[in-house]
């Protein structure tokens, strides 16, 4: 019968296929974790611990999967962002740490018990717009997204939350059917020229959804969007931020200027790359 030292050994050599040793380990102590329900820490101290070989079957059939470059998120289901768990897969885009950034510069923004009205477009797993409400109990929000798969994943993490009291999602593509006026607007939309796409790593190029990737030909197409509604959309006072690339920012600044915006300004992600369009409306303070 099939041991947990032995099954992390097992897993560990098909990962080192396709990833360097320490990330091997990390990543299959999580395949294991996820297929036994042993946690990390009980995979050291047991290892002797048996197992059942249909439990052993199916964690070495994840591994290969992860080794053919199938992204860790969708294997296990889930992604952590801001602390928070976030029900992802096939058809939605996987939550990174350098969103965080806009999550910051969200906070910043809005009172911890006043009420605000938030608009997240593009809002994919809803990760974005659930972390803010998450951490201001007094805002409602609203996620649009063309896609129907990625809502399904929305919905299902409002839930989990308990946040579905106060986050609607709606299909649709960008300002569509938007009506009124919004605190906040949210967007990370797709931002990466067309042309380098093929270039990315495997498991996001192969697997992870092209409309939330592809920008483009220039990766501006979805801000020539965004810029042609947010005006009508932001309130007095309230506050725009749109996720970009670390190279957009001056591009994205003369387009924010272009449309009469003033103040903008960028934020920088954990690793001192632009990360983040701060837009204020008339009379909003200055996010930095």
């Amino acid at each position: 019968m099939p041991t947990v030292g032995a099954l992390l050994a097992a897993v560990e050599r098909r990962l080192e296929v396709r990833l360097p040793r320490d990330e091997a380990k990390g990543e299959a102590r999580l395949l294991v974790a996820h297929c036994t329900g042993i946690d990390r820490l009980t995979q050291r101290l047991r290892p002797e611990l048996a197992l059942d070989e249909r439990v052993h079957t199916a964690a070495l059939q994840l591994a290969a999967q992860r080794a053919a470059g199938a992204p860790m998120a969708y294997l296990v289901g889930s992604r952590e962002f801001w602390g928070l768990p976030f029900s992802v897969g096939p058809g939605v885009l996987v939550p990174r740490p350098d969103s965080e950034t806009l999550i910051e510069a969200a906070l910043a923004h809005l009172p911890q018990n006043q009420t605000a009205r938030i608009l997240d477009l593009g809002t994919g797993s809803g990760c974005l717009l659930l972390a803010i409400l998450h951490e201001r109990p007094e805002a409602k929000g609203l996620g649009i997204d063309q896609s129907a798969e990625a809502l399904a994943y929305a919905e299902r993490n409002a839930r989990a939350l308990g946040l579905d009291g106060r986050a609607t999602f709606r299909l649709g593509d960008w300002w569509d059917g938007v009506e009124g006026c919004f605190d906040l607007v949210l967007s990370n939309p797709p931002y990466i020229v067309r042309a380098v796409i093929d270039g990315l790593m495997p498991e996001v190029r192969d697997h992870e959804p092209r409309a939330a990737l592809d920008g483009g030909t220039d990766g501006l197409d979805a801000y020539r969007r965004l810029f042609r509604g947010l005006a009508a959309h932001l309130a007095p006072g309230g506050l725009a931020l749109f996720e970009l690339g670390f190279d957009q920012g001056p591009t994205l600044l003369a387009m924010a200027a272009a449309h009469g915006f003033s103040g903008c300004s960028l934020r920088q992600d954990l690793t001192g790359h632009d990360r983040c369009l701060v837009i204020p409306g008339a009379d909003a303070p200055t996010v930095i």
